[in-house]
Order: structure tokens, then sequence, then C-alpha cells
């Protein structure tokens, strides 16, 4: 997951005196960023430094990551007129990202480099929010009280992570992860009806490059199969249902990404290779497996840990 880099010292000392929306846009830091789990921990391919606000900051929406809280909006989008009066996300805005992700390439080599966007439920829950939230109520009352509004805030956040996803595999970027932290609020009727859409459309801005499309949330496990149905290559499932269940689910015909415990990385090192070895035999019930994480690395991990987990499932034979 994304957040490898935060446990890692190196990563603090870089971003020490350094907002994390400046640091994303930052094209020298966040190349680094992006590169400092990779030297470390000898992974396969790379994940972009970069937040899911990213677009609505470029857009020139008032938002920023407030330390202990996580993204607040200088005002929250809740009636149509807000979301009539809401900038549009330029290409030419992206360039810092186009410049990250190319630096990040040519160090790279030939080790890939995944981009990610924040998909539309989850942009649009925090704008109407203006800030993170549990439960999310605020955007689960408007699907159904404001549906048009809704439908246009969703299409606004649709093109915004479609414009930020395209400009990532345009400058080097080898596939693609759209991640909906927040879907697992829903039920599997409000996901298809009124959140499933807009994520069709934010990946409609990426479909034909040639890069694999993967498709993650957290607490999605019931939603799995229409997360699929929106048109990815992957899914990615999280911590809370094992792979060969997820495989079932989606009828034995996509490829999965997951799902090792982050709880587990702090558990003492015969749980956690237990662990780690259930679920690469899970793992091999699907057509392919994409070894990671089932949500983000906790910041007081050891990084020694982690690349101790990359040596183990390097040593098992597929």
């Amino acid at each position: 997951m994304r957040q490898a880099g935060r446990s890692l010292p190196e990563y603090r000392a870089l971003r020490e005196g350094t907002a994390m929306l400046e640091a994303c846009l930052d094209p020298a830091m966040a190349a680094e960023i992006t590169m400092q789990p990779v030297r470390r921990h000898d992974v396969d391919a790379a994940i972009f430094f970069s937040d899911i606000v990213i677009p609505l900051k470029l857009a020139g929406v008032d938002v920023d990551i407030v330390p202990g809280i996580g993204p607040v909006l200088g005002r929250p989008i809740r009636t149509a007129a807000d979301v009539a009066a809401l900038p549009v996300l330029t290409d030419a805005a992206l360039e810092p990202i186009r410049e990250a992700v190319r630096r990040a390439v040519a160090e790279l080599g030939p080790t890939p480099l995944i981009g990610f966007a924040g998909a539309p439920f989850t942009l649009a829950a925090y704008m109407v929010e203006g800030k993170p939230s549990r439960d999310h109520l605020g955007p689960r009352t408007m699907m159904h009280a404001d549906p048009e509004t809704w439908s246009a805030l969703t299409a606004w956040a649709a093109d915004a992570s479609g414009r930020f996803l395209r400009a990532q595999l345009e400058a080097g970027a080898s596939a693609a992860q759209l991640f909906d932290s927040w879907a697992g609020s829903l039920g599997l009727a409000d996901y298809v009806r009124h959140v499933a859409p807009a994520s069709s459309l934010a990946l409609d801005h990426v479909r034909g490059l040639g890069a694999p499309l993967i498709h993650f949330g957290t607490g999605t496990s019931e939603l799995l199969a229409a997360m699929y149905e929106v048109g990815v290559d992957v899914i990615g499932v999280d911590y809370r249902l094992p792979l060969d269940e997820a495989n079932r689910r989606l009828g034995g015909r996509v490829p999965l990404q997951g799902n090792i415990d982050p709880a587990l990385l702090t558990a003492p090192w015969p749980v956690l290779e237990r662990h780690v070895r259930q679920v690469l035999t899970a793992g091999q019930t699907a057509p392919g497996h994409v070894v990671n994480l089932g949500h983000g690395v906790p910041p007081e991990v050891d990084p020694e840990v982690l690349t101790r987990v990359v040596q183990l499932i390097h040593s098992v034979e597929p």
C-alpha cells in the first residue's frame, strides 16, 4: 500500500518541516519518497507517493491535511450551488504530478510504478463532510435526499480523479489503482446505484492506455463483484476477507491483490510468518495474486520486519 514509506526513518527525515500536500507537489521530494521503500525492501513495484486530495488542491479547492485529523476543507460542499461553483481541474495544473512520475520512472528503470487516485465516493465523502468521518452520514444522506446534486458532485470527483490517474500513466506509470477508502460504509444497492457509475467514469479517462487497472476498497467484502463490474483488471481485497473466499465470490475470474493484515506486522515473527504463508496459499486459488497488505503500513512498524516479509514472499515458489 502507498503508506509503506511512512514507517521509514529516511521518510520522516526528508519530510521534516514539510507539510504533506507540499511534499506531494514537490516533484523531487515525491519521486524520492516513492523510491525509498523500493530501495529499502526490494519490492517488485513502486507506488507513487501522493495523496487522494491532491486533485482537489490542484483544481483550487481549499483543502489541507491537518496532522492528527486528515483532509479538511475550508468549506464543505453540500448544495447544488456549491457543486456548480467548484473549479475544474486542468491538465496544465497536473504538471507537478507528471514531473514527479517522470523522475521516479527514470530512477526505477525496469521496476514498474503503480499510480493511484481516490475513487469519486471517497473524495465526495470528504467534500460533503468537510473532514474525515466514521459513518459518512452526510454523503449517504445526500445521495438519497438530493440525488441530482450527489450525481453532479461525484461526476466532478470522477473527472478530477480520472485526470489525475491519466497524468500518472501518460508520464510513465505502468498500472493504476482506484482507491475507495470509504466505500465500506455503503450497502450493495447504494453502491451500485449511487457510486459505481462515477467510479466507471473516472476509469474511462484511462481505458485504452494499456495499463492494468486495480480497484481497492476497505470494508468492501460485500461489494467485490460490483467493484469489478465497473471495469478493472485486478481487485484489491482488504484484510477482512480470505483471498480464497474473495476468489469464490468473484467466480474465479479475477486476479486479486492483498491481503496481509497490517496488525500482524508487530506480532512475533512466527505468528506473522504463518499468516503470510496462509495468505500466499489462499491467493493461489485466484487466476493471479499481487501480494500486498490488506491496508496501509502503520507508522510504528519496524522497517526490518517489512523487509523480512518481502524476503519471505520472494522465497516461496509460486
